[in-house]
């Protein structure tokens, strides 16, 4: 391999690292905000399950990220072209972080790819039917995740209406909370992680390190898992808060409900081979617990941000991604 290979390389495994940071608060949120469990404890309970996702699920969403967003036959996801659209997406990943706000790695890396890609070869190298996929998970994942938060809190409560002592209850599903806070890490870690070893995989392809029809090499799939789960254990403090508190209060029962919710979404968009946002789908779990409570419950106003933070992200990430890119082929 080249240098340039290499340290794009290395740049993709650093965006798995600060999508693992910026994605922690998504995975420990809410055990952390129910204190279930120390925020030091709950990010080694999370990093845990991110990495071993790996064996559990397969590799069809790091396939999408390599086949369906930019045409790999194009000729235009050179090394360059790859670093630059790396850039655009950690860029915007810590801008956001900076400022507090749970957008989508996932999105942010789309966006980015998308941007160095057309600065190269114009929009006819992005693959529509792809990027119409991923675009209608952007809605679809945080409806899906408030829907299953609202129902797995409404079965909670038909179920335990009987129940007169809530701190018990909640004492009780705090166990459960560790579950559904390991289900919750598990499918961050096959969807997430696997996003990163799309594109290493799509710079193998475009390199002659590895063929078209290829899927990504096991040192590839170890890498990604422990560069998101390092960053896992970074922590990511500033979302935490955003996430656990200022969208609505939870309880331990609360907190089962969202994490599961969110879960069983990840678990069936992985399997799928979809790649969604872990950040969209536990935020609209959450609001639909909140919900289920009363709608006065959910900080709408703290809600309406993070949404236009969902929005911006696309284009943000496109966005530096073009123009890093042009500055990449000025300079080369």
């Amino acid at each position: 391999m080249t240098a340039g290979v290499i340290i794009t390389i290395a740049v993709a495994l650093a965006f798995d690292y600060t999508n693992g940071f910026h994605d922690a608060a998504n995975s420990v949120a809410t055990v952390v905000s129910t204190r279930v469990l120390s925020p030091q404890l709950a990010v080694f309970w999370a990093a845990f399950f991110n990495f071993i996702a790996f064996a559990v699920f397969g590799t069809e969403v790091a396939n999408t990220i390599a086949k369906d967003v930019v045409d790999p036959l194009s000729n235009v996801l050179t090394v360059g072209a790859i670093f630059a659209g790396l850039l655009g997406a950690i860029g915007w990943n810590l801008a956001t972080f900076y400022l507090g706000l749970p957008s989508s790695s996932s999105h942010a890396l789309v966006g980015g790819m998308a941007g160095a890609a057309v600065a190269r070869g114009g929009f006819d190298v992005l693959v529509s039917d792809g990027l119409r996929k991923i675009s209608a998970f952007i809605i679809l994942s945080p409806l899906i995740g408030l829907a299953l938060g609202l129902i797995i809190s409404l079965v909670i409560s038909w179920c335990c209406y009987r129940v007169a002592n809530v701190d018990g209850l909640n004492r009780g599903f705090r166990k459960g909370q560790l579950l559904s806070a390991a289900a919750f890490s598990l499918g961050h870690g096959a969807n997430d992680a696997q996003k990163t070893m799309g594109i290493i995989l799509v710079l193998l392809i475009s390199t002659g390190h590895a063929s078209a029809t290829q899927e990504a090499p096991l040192w590839v799939v170890l890498s990604a898992h422990t560069a998101i789960a390092l960053g896992t254990l970074s922590g990511g403090w500033r979302i935490v808060k955003t996430m656990g508190s200022k969208i609505t209060r939870l309880q331990p029962v609360g907190g089962f409900a969202a994490e599961t919710g969110a879960a069983v979404m990840l678990f069936f968009a992985s399997a799928a081979g979809i790649p969604v946002s872990t950040t969209h789908t536990i935020t609209g779990a959450i609001v639909g617990v909140g919900t289920q409570k009363r709608m006065s419950a959910v900080r709408w106003a703290v809600a309406g941000q993070v949404v236009w933070a969902w929005i911006l992200t696309i284009p943000g990430a496109f966005a530096i991604g073009w123009i890093a890119s042009l500055v990449i082929e000025t300079l080369a």
